[in-house]
């Protein structure tokens, strides 16, 4: 099943995109997509609930607005450097651990709204990257548990800014977290859709100029590895992002480095998890 939610920003309505691509509104189902829904079994009710409403289910229009296909989650666990690849252009070596930072969910918008180079910025980067969304609460899981725990996966990308993350002091949260930085979507698609999350092609493109072209067997961490890794730390809880990483390609591994400007498009994907496309703007007051 592929969730989404339709609608003008602050105001999204929950729906479903069926097989053939076509976008229904389950409004009646009377439950949005948020921390209770999947941790009541939300999906199941769901797929039950449709059996027998599928067919009064208002059409969804092709112009609609999609937004972020669930709502603001608790978190978005971030981890950095996990792609072999990724840090080799980065100039660092392969994690022992998880690099774990977080980004604010303030940051989250549709996967084809604006993105906003923010007051200041000169190195907005972008990275394509696999969202595992947690179904169930984590806490210290085992790696052989942790994959019970996911409900599904989306389409991420992780916007950066270099100089606010690696230039200025304390922690990468402060280059992650600018608003629009976090389109998610266009779909949650739960496990059931996606056969092997560990290989998975994902690309991005600027300017219709392909920068990342990768898999998600590049993986450093897995996904059941860095479930149990995060677990021992933090409570997951139902709704909340995992953001696995990125793959070589992003604009500060160029030299010389690669930036957005405005009027730039982002187009990426992920396979099964369908495309997004953002355009750059500029901060105004």
């Amino acid at each position: 099943m592929k969730l989404i939610r339709f609608g003008k920003l602050g105001a999204e309505k929950p729906g479903v995109q069926l097989n053939d691509g076509t976008r229904v509104d389950i409004s009646a189902f009377n439950q949005d997509f948020d921390e209770k829904f999947f941790a009541t079994d939300g999906i199941e009710r769901l797929q039950n609930w449709l059996k027998n409403n599928i067919e009064s289910c208002p059409k969804v229009t092709a112009t609609e607005r999609l937004g972020a296909p669930l709502c603001r989650p608790s978190k978005i666990v971030c981890i950095g450097l996990n792609y072999a690849k990724h840090a080799e252009e980065a100039g660092m070596e392969i994690p022992k651990e998880p690099i774990l930072f977080f980004k604010a969910t303030s940051a989250i918008v549709g996967p084809n709204d604006d993105v906003v180079i923010p007051k200041g910025s000169k190195k907005t980067d972008w990275e394509v990257e696999l969202g595992v969304v947690i179904g169930k609460k984590a806490s210290y899981v085992s790696k052989e548990e942790a994959m019970n725990h996911v409900a599904g996966y989306v389409l991420h990308n992780d916007y950066s800014e270099r100089a606010f993350q690696i230039e200025r002091a304390g922690q990468w949260v402060k280059g992650k977290s600018a608003d629009t930085f976090a389109p998610l979507g266009p779909f949650i698609a739960t496990t059931d859709e996606i056969a092997d999350p560990h290989n998975l092609n994902l690309w991005l493109s600027l300017n219709g100029e392909q920068l990342q072209n990768s898999n998600t067997s590049d993986f450093v961490f897995d996904i059941p590895t860095s479930i149990a890794y995060i677990s021992q730390f933090m409570t997951l809880l139902p709704g909340d992002i995992i953001s696995t990483g990125t793959p070589f390609g992003v604009g500060l591994g160029f030299d010389p480095p690669r930036y957005l400007k405005p009027g730039d498009v982002v187009e990426l994907g992920i396979e099964g998890l369908g495309k997004s496309r953002q355009v750059a703007r500029a901060y105004q007051e």
